[in-house]
């Protein structure tokens, strides 16, 4: 069996004791008396203004169809399937050199081989190489569609990936979906969106770059709805379905998203672009999906925001927390905008109310209006893409970032719900399914933090975690100050620069000697009437010794409500660290690229920069298993046969997982077992099995009675569990 510690409770500041001493921030950022950190705690100073000029938009547009019918095709028939060859996953050694964007300012740094497989991450779903691309759900399995460059890390030849998975977590690759292959996508199959039919149909509407550079509209559908994994797509004969109208730039007319049902036996679909400077949403209508007709105006627009790319619009419930259908609508419903801004690479959203007689969409606040207002998330986060789950009944965010720095990457998909307490936002939240991943837990409780003070954390690995923690700020100190930082602002100061009320929070990705680390804090405001700000942060800027990688402070307000606990919640995967605060009403995701803090040398730490007040702090930490990603196993010519009679039981048949502190308990999908999450005890069943484990093969169900052979590299056993009501009568038979 494999040996691991039992969980630990620790409550005092000395447990978390080091070997290497550490000396408590100074109270004045001049100070020497910090070591070994003074060196690398330099104050970071910028100015920084945003100004949006408005502009207004006199005269609306007429549309009308121009007739692309009649260029020849110089490649396959429409209605033929292309397959190409298999993505094949990477190796866990594999360079990644070649896709390194020297984005920042210095020399290049000597990497290493093993140095750039290091920051490929372990539990978020990432490419080969190249740039990422909308999901779907059908017949027990996630669709992903990603947007890849067969040929090169850069822009062009885009080609449609396909992976599939279960659980939103653990993925297969399969064959492309889609190459570019015709004259209305000579130059790229680029984002586009599935829309579930009632009567069990798929469609795909995607923008294809014609052979004259010309943005377009095309159809696809699956060539065997039968088949589970959707291997074969066609592309319908007449496309392109929709063309740029007159007014409109041939490239920029683009991303159409999901169809919603207007209940008159019609669909209809958005699409984003611009006039000017002022980005604009144009809505088709249609009956059959190959024929549309545009409806008069434009459903939105907001000026000086620029192109508008990935458009998103569904609904929300503000009474419930399951998620709806695209066409949903009624009472209790809030609709979301969400613009993907070329000109920022940044992705807002706003909530509001939608009117389909009028074709109109108005935000709930102007001044929290798309690409002036709210952000998806405050980091490097863009083109994101919501679809709807019919399998949990929940909408999901999942994200396609571009090449921003280095190979890019998938973050874990995130549920969408309306925030019922301030009614002004929305929450995201990783899915439960990521729970799967968790191994070794530990707590820390109450946790002193004085003024400049770093306390490590003693965890095994820091390199994948999953932390969840909650900060209280010393309240008589809190009402002692009468003013503090008004004009604080995340981008313009970093960690390092402390103010009475902030900087506190977690460093991750550090190595021992804080020459690399990266922050993730609150810092507080106050006026002098007494109102606070709380602004959520992440600073890169110390995160890598290298000069020749992107590096920024990222943040914004995040709304705290009286009785609340400030709280945070961290999905850290070697280069990615994705930032929850306030139960996900700021995100902030990061992407950074150590040179020191790598491997064992990966640390994490507490630390509280502010000046004037204590905070204490408790925490809990998984360390997180890797997903198992790989090419699907294709075990005879016959894949959806195989699929169907294949007698495993995956990772992903796990239904659900409850924590109880750091018990954790687990039900399958049908074997409907159940039991505690344990380290050693008596050679009862481990999860952690489970976890590492490829495949678990079901040999039998009888009742309650369940034998489960574990096959992984390091263990080959049967074993018997038998599952009560109070999960204390476990028995083993060898």
């Amino acid at each position: 069996m494999n040996s691991n510690p039992s969980p630990t409770t620790i409550t005092t500041p000395e447990a978390l004791q080091h070997s290497t001493p550490y000396t408590p921030l100074p109270d004045h950022p001049t100070s020497s008396a910090v070591s070994p950190a003074k060196d690398h705690l330099r104050p970071f100073k910028g100015l920084a203004g945003i100004f949006l000029s408005m502009l207004f938009m006199s005269s609306m547009i007429t549309f009308f169809f121009s007739n692309f019918g009649n260029q020849s095709e110089s490649s396959p028939s429409a209605t033929e399937a292309v397959l190409p060859e298999t993505l094949m996953p990477p190796s866990r050694g594999e360079s990644e050199k070649t896709f390194l964007a020297s984005s920042g300012t210095g020399p290049a740094y000597p990497w290493t081989d093993a140095m750039l497989a290091w920051q490929r991450t372990s539990y978020h779903f990432q490419p080969v190489k190249n740039w990422m691309n909308g999901p779907l759900f059908h017949m027990g399995w996630y669709h992903l569609f990603y947007q890849y460059n067969p040929i090169s890390p850069l822009w062009g030849n885009i080609t449609w990936g396909h992976a599939v998975s279960r659980d939103l977590i653990h993925w297969l690759y399969l064959p492309f979906a889609m190459v570019p292959d015709h004259w209305f996508d000579w130059n790229g199959v680029w984002t586009g969106s599935a829309t579930l039919l009632p009567d069990g149909g798929i469609i795909i509407l995607y923008t294809g770059g014609s052979d004259n550079n010309v943005q377009v509209q095309n159809l696809a559908y699956p060539a065997n709805l039968s088949d589970p994994l959707l291997l074969n797509w066609v592309k319908y004969k007449d496309n392109p379905v929709i063309v740029p109208p007159p007014g409109i730039g041939l490239e920029d007319f683009r991303d159409p998203t999901t169809a919603w049902h207007t209940g008159d036996g019609k669909w209809r679909v958005a699409i984003g672009s611009k006039i000017n400077t002022t980005g604009i949403i144009l809505v088709y209508q249609t009956t059959n999906f190959t024929n549309y007709e545009p409806l008069d105006g434009i459903m939105h627009a907001v000026p000086g925001t620029g192109m508008w790319e990935c458009v998103d619009f569904y609904p929300i419930s503000t009474t419930d927390m399951n998620g709806l259908d695209t066409s949903f609508n009624g009472s209790d419903i809030k609709h979301v905008l969400k613009a993907s801004l070329a000109i920022e690479m940044k992705d807002y959203y706003a909530l509001g109310t939608y009117d389909p007689n009028n074709n109109t969409w108005t935000p709930d606040n102007p001044e929290l209006d798309v690409g002036i207002g709210l952000r998806v998330d405050y980091g490097k986060y863009y083109a994101s893409k919501t679809f709807y789950d019919q399998n949990k009944q929940r909408r999901i965010f999942k994200n396609d970032d571009l090449l921003k720095g280095w190979a890019s990457v998938q973050t874990i998909p995130r549920t969408v719900v309306y925030d019922k307490k301030t009614r002004t936002n929305i929450l995201q939240w990783p899915v439960e399914e990521v729970k799967k991943l968790r191994l070794k837990c530990i707590e820390f409780n109450g946790v002193e933090l004085g003024p400049g003070s770093i306390v490590p954390l003693n965890i095994s690995s820091a390199t994948q975690l999953d932390i969840t923690a909650t900060f209280e700020v010393d309240k008589e100190a809190w009402e002692a100050t009468l003013e503090a930082d008004v004009g604080y602002n995340c981008s313009t100061t970093g960690a390092v620069v402390r103010g009475t009320l902030g900087p506190f929070g977690l460093l991750v990705i550090a190595d021992d000697s804080l020459s690399e680390f990266t922050p993730v804090y609150f810092y507080i405001s106050k006026d002098i009437d007494g109102t606070y700000k709380t602004f959520f942060c992440s600073d890169e800027m110390r995160s890598s010794k290298a000069s020749d990688v992107d590096k920024n402070v990222y943040g914004g307000l995040v709304p705290v409500l009286d009785g609340e606990k400030l709280s945070m919640r961290l999905l850290v995967d070697h280069s990615i660290v994705e930032s929850f605060a306030q139960g996900g009403r700021t995100v902030i995701t990061s992407r950074i690229y150590p040179t020191k803090a790598i491997y064992g040398a990966a640390r994490a730490f507490l630390f509280n920069n502010a000046t004037g007040v204590s905070v204490t702090a408790s925490l809990t930490i998984w360390e997180m298993d890797s997903a198992d990603i790989q090419q699907f196993p294709f075990e005879s010519d016959d894949s959806t046969t195989s699929l169907l009679s294949a007698k495993n039981l995956y990772i992903s048949d796990i239904e659900k997982i409850i924590y109880i502190s750091c018990s954790k308990y687990f039900h399958y999908t049908s074997a409907k077992l159940l039991g505690p999450r344990i380290y050693r005890s008596s050679g009862l069943f481990e999860i952690l099995f489970v976890a590492r484990a490829k495949k678990i093969r079901l040999n039998e169900v009888i009742e309650n009675l369940t034998t489960l052979k574990i096959q992984s590299e390091k263990m080959t056993t049967a074993q018997h569990y038998h599952d009560t009501e109070t999960h204390q009568n476990w028995v083993k038979e060898d």
